[in-house]
């Protein structure tokens, strides 16, 4: 792995210091399918900063040079806007005992180096170390399997989140809104979670 790649750790209110960062990073990563994200400057550092807002939220970063080409965030479930905590409420899941695993947003080139496992590493290391939650969770967006902008080499990331001993779950269901990039406004999308045992 390259030499000039340097990691930094934020907790809480030091995300702000990486914002504009951040916030070109995942605009550039989720604009790919399966996302396929219309993102805006004013809506990702609006996003960032309610992520920051909570002491315990958690970001992970790699930089090369001065440009930030990767990152993933985590944050208690009981810190969560409402939607994505809706399905474990319905499913009498305790939330207090959730650890939530947002984005994991990594530039092509380099992508298969391992980085992947290193999110989920810190994350997990992350939310072991308040003693206080039991279970990891993340969502991914539910696509057609004909969906028209999906490339023809396309791989879903199934078997990587499988091997980390993460588990599909189909009635844990969240819902959220944004804009694709051929849509001309937001529309509703559904998300699967995925839960593994911390």
């Amino acid at each position: 792995m390259p030499e000039q790649l340097r990691f930094v750790k934020k907790q809480g209110n030091e995300i702000l210091s990486f914002a504009p960062d951040f916030a070109e990073l995942r605009i550039a990563v989720f604009r790919d399918f399966p996302y396929l994200y219309e993102g805006s400057m004013e809506y990702e550092l609006e996003y960032i900063r309610t992520y920051a807002s909570c002491e315990d939220a958690f970001v992970f970063a790699v930089y090369h040079g001065d440009q930030m080409v990767g990152a993933t965030t985590c944050v208690p479930l009981k810190y969560e806007t409402q939607n994505v905590q809706q399905p474990f409420l319905e499913q009498n899941y305790d939330i207090d005992s959730i650890f939530y695993f947002g984005e994991s947003v990594l530039l092509k080139p380099y992508r298969g180096r391992g980085l992947g496992h290193r999110f989920f590493d810190e994350r997990e290391t992350y939310a072991r170390s308040f003693g206080t939650y039991s279970i990891a969770v993340f969502c991914s967006v539910n696509r057609d399997e004909n969906h028209l902008l999906q490339p023809v080499d396309y791989i879903p990331n199934d078997r990587f989140w499988t091997k980390r001993k993460y588990t599909k779950h189909p009635e844990l269901i969240c819902e959220m809104r944004w804009q694709d990039i051929d849509e001309k406004q937001e529309s509703l999308k559904t998300l699967t979670f995925w839960l593994n045992h911390l």
